[in-house]
């Protein structure tokens, strides 16, 4: 069991020692990287966890506190690229807490410590907890003589000269004590943070994860011009060292900074007791997405600076203030708009664009709404969600991230509801090339049904295509489809391979565009040459048909052995996939009329009617098709689609004609089950029904899910039914399991 799992109260002391010395290295490592490199290598909730869990075994364990405890310790030691400065009043970190009855915890110490009853009046100020830098700026006589930044609170860094370029710092102040330390924080609003990752990029420069990591990296440089070119701004909400108080309270002292000249928050409220308090973390969450900048969560100080004084200081954190922090991967913000993504197979899929907003750590400004039902407050399973609240545009939504999992909406707020809100309708027609987009019958996605005349559906594909699972093109990643199909030079699969020859010098061509070069152009040429040769598996995987992955192209492959067979047996069934359709729409049209007694004898006797004026060479097509195990009839009706489409077949036949297509590997002449169709059923106790189609594939059978004419070979475990039924009545040979292990000279 690791040091994280076991239970505290379970340890020994070698074991919390051990767990000691493990949490301080891991606190240490995650301190540098926040703190000294702007880089954080964990989210905040798991170093909270970390540090809980620290404190918890330090309480029960106290003799076995270390030195370098995490619990003494605030930031990480300052750089040694900058110059130090020692802070005359320590820089502290605050305590945390993350509930009601934290914060109900928090009041009830400080009346304790006070001896204050729990009717007395005792009032707090309770301002947004900025999401940036800590840094304090020393003033002597109104000018501007240093600032550093917390380090490890002792001592910081000398970021004086790119302070200095911070507008909303100002160099010179009047009426302010002799000497003023201003404390606050460094940040960065959403909008310049955009702008600044957009400018990066466009530089081919490094892109910020987060408006901390930006406004903390830019602090952090040592040339002050770059900090200069940094669109960076400071709220200031403490201070440390005066020759003079600046007033009586918190609140006081912070109208005082506004009225020298510095940007104080204009959230901050002062609220008497816990449920005021409790009340305004509410209503700072619930703006959160409109203030303009990230805050992770609401800091409570006692009001009065006399009471402040009383209370003192921990170690590292004081007793008059703390934190209350926000869920680390859950946050409000507002639905700004539904964008409609089109994918490979078509599928219409909705995706929030939000007002961003900072979710565990990660900006976020977009969140997948799955499908239309979700959008309407519906289920999978058509029951409602959210309480069967629809999403509008401009309600204010509850998103949530797990891990790196795609963000996604949780829920809504009603009571935020704007008065001209509608509700969403969703498209009925492809917003990249409007072909109608159709949603079929027990299916909760709604499709395209363009196919490749659709720019969306053609781009999806051909990066598909490319991609290492399918043809692996080395060279041809996503972004380069997507350049070379704007260019128009690739808008089918087999433009690809035609690519030079269509463009003449097609190399120099290639190796003009900006980012190229000859080397490049030339190993991009020669992997398209060198990725001409695929096995037939391959091809069928990278085509991009809906349903076919490559499990089912390899099935495929090993049962057609040929583009050709496979192509011919496919156009066969054409006529028998239609009637299937068909059936299929009768039978669920009658299971919507049908008397409960009476549906399944009519679903049966619809069934046989359009099958029976069917062309029996089709029907015979389609049975081979999904008779092969793992092929079924949704496979089959997608591939009778594909090569129905004349768009879609032209590009089919235009890319096989430009590769060269192996077939699988031959099977084992001299297996005694080489070349025959063999078809499992009922319970197999010897090996599973995936060994048993791989060993019999493996010795050159075709493994089929249902048996026919066709079958050579039916091995019938306990609770066989129909299959054998059907077996006996065709001639099947039928063995059973022993029988079949013993042919194939299996022990």
């Amino acid at each position: 069991m690791t040091g994280d799992a076991k239970d505290i109260d379970a340890m020994n002391a070698a074991e919390a020692e051990k767990a000691l010395a493990d949490l301080a290295q891991r606190l240490a490592r995650a301190n540098a990287a926040y703190h000294g490199a702007d880089a954080p290598e964990i989210t905040d909730a798991d170093y909270d966890a970390l540090k809980r869990r620290n404190t918890a075994i330090e309480a029960r364990f106290p003799s076995l506190k270390r030195k370098d405890s995490p619990s003494d310790q605030v930031g990480a030691a300052p750089s040694d690229g900058f110059g130090k400065i020692p802070h005359e009043v320590r820089m502290l970190s605050l305590g945390n807490a993350f509930d009601a009855g934290d914060v109900r915890d928090f009041d009830a110490r400080i009346r304790r410590y006070l001896n204050l009853s729990d009717d007395a009046p005792l009032a707090y100020t309770a301002e947004p907890k900025i999401d940036g830098l800590s840094l304090s700026i020393r003033y002597e006589n109104g000018q501007l003589i240093h600032a550093a930044t917390r380090g490890d609170g002792a001592v910081g860094e000398d970021v004086t000269a790119n302070v200095r370029t911070i507008a909303q710092v100002p160099e010179t102040i009047l009426g302010a004590p002799d000497l003023l330390e201003v404390r606050g924080e460094v940040y960065m609003s959403h909008a310049d943070f955009a702008a600044l990752n957009e400018r990066q990029i466009k530089a081919g420069d490094k892109v910020f994860a987060n408006p901390r990591n930006a406004a903390a990296g830019s602090l952090r440089q040592l040339d002050a011009s770059i900090t200069a070119a940094r669109p960076l701004c400071f709220f200031a909400y403490a201070w440390g060292s005066l020759s003079e108080p600046l007033a009586d309270t918190q609140s006081g002292a912070l109208d005082r900074l506004a009225a020298l000249g510095f940007s104080t928050n204009p959230v901050t409220r002062r609220c008497d007791g816990p449920d005021a308090l409790l009340d305004r973390y509410d209503a700072i969450a619930a703006a959160r997405a409109e203030l303009g900048y990230d805050i992770d969560g609401v800091v409570y100080k006692v009001d009065d600076l006399a009471l402040q004084a009383r209370l003192g200081f921990r170690s590292t954190t004081p007793r008059w203030a703390i934190a209350h922090k926000f869920p680390a991967e859950t946050a409000w913000t507002r639905l700004l708009g539904i964008d409609i993504q089109v994918g490979r197979t078509g599928a219409l899929s909705p995706v929030a664009r939000l007002q961003p907003v900072t979710v565990g750590g990660v900006v976020v400004s977009n969140a997948t709404l799955h499908n239309e039902d979700y959008i309407a407050g519906r289920g999978s399973d058509g029951q409602p969600i959210r309480g069967g609240a629809d999403l509008r545009i401009g309600d204010r939504v509850e998103v949530y991230r797990a891990g790196d999992v795609i963000p996604k909406i949780r829920d809504v707020d009603l009571s935020a509801r704007p008065d001209d809100a509608i509700p969403y309708v969703f498209p009925k027609v492809c917003p990249d090339c409007g072909s109608a987009a159709l949603r079929e019958p027990g299916e909760s996605v709604r499709r395209c049904t363009g196919g490749l005349i659709c720019p969306a559906q053609r781009v999806a594909r051909l990066k598909h295509l490319a991609g290492r699972s399918a043809l692996d093109i080395d060279g041809l990643g996503d972004k380069e489809v997507e350049r070379f199909h704007d260019l128009g030079w690739v808008r089918a699969p087999a433009d690809i391979y035609d690519l030079q020859a269509r463009h003449g010098s097609g190399l120099q061509t290639v190796a003009n565009l900006e980012g190229w070069g000859e080397t490049s152009a030339r190993k991009l040429f020669a992997a398209i040459e060198s990725a001409r040769a695929q096995p037939l598996a391959k091809v069928l995987f990278a085509l991009g048909i809906r349903h076919l992955g490559e499990v089912g192209g390899r099935d495929l492959a090993r049962h057609f052995s040929t583009w050709g067979a496979l192509a011919r047996t496919v156009d066969a069934a054409a006529p028998a996939a239609a009637a299937h359709r068909a059936a299929e729409e009768a039978v669920a049209a009658d299971r919507l009329t049908a008397e409960a007694e009476g549906r399944r004898a009519r679903v049966t006797e619809t069934r046989a009617a359009i099958w029976q004026d069917t062309d029996p060479a089709a029907r015979a097509a389609w049975e081979e098709i999904t008779g092969i195990d793992g092929i079924g009839a949704t496979l089959a009706l997608a591939l009778c689609d594909a090569m129905a489409a004349p768009q879609e077949r032209a590009a089919i036949d235009a890319l096989i004609a430009a590769l060269d297509i192996s077939a699988p590997e031959a099977p084992l002449a001299e297996s005694p089950v080489a070349g025959k169709t063999v078809v499992f059923t009922g319970s197999l106790e010897k090996m599973t029904r995936a060994e048993a189609k791989a060993t019999a594939e493996g010795l050159g059978a075709k493994v089929s899910g249902s048996v026919s004419a066709k079958t050579d070979l039916l091995v019938a475990g306990p609770g066989a039914g129909s299959k054998a039924a059907k077996a006996a009545q065709l001639g099947v040979e039928t063995i059973d399991e022993d029988a079949w292990l013993a042919l194939i000279g299996s022990p």
